[in-house]
């Protein structure tokens, strides 16, 4: 037979997923905007493609620009007439905060 709880021990189900904890204590440590870049990051591959994710030689993020650097020529310019999009894809995926700007190099 199992051993009950003590009256007033006993477990509540008042527990929180861990994605929500997780974000409050990036919240608390002002961590947030630097894991949502690290993944921004991290992710760009899946985000953009393999044909995009094949041509980026550096990926980095300072003060929300993303410094993108493409090794061809005609796709750099391709993504250049679509910045736009790349940046509501971005804010819709990790929101409008994370990367206000990006720079093709």
């Amino acid at each position: 037979m199992m051993k009950k709880y003590p009256t007033g021990t006993q477990r509540t189900s008042n527990t929180s997923p861990l994605k929500e904890v997780f974000e409050e204590l990036l919240e608390a440590y002002k961590l947030k905007d630097t894991y949502s870049e690290k993944t921004v990051i991290q992710e760009w591959g899946a985000l953009m493609g393999k044909t995009v994710a094949s041509r980026t030689q550096s990926l980095s993020i300072r003060k929300k620009v993303l410094y993108a650097k493409i090794s061809s020529g005609p796709l750099k310019k391709e993504m250049i007439m679509n910045k736009s999009k790349i940046l509501s894809l971005i804010a819709e995926k990790y929101g409008k905060d994370v990367v206000e700007d990006i720079v093709f190099l």
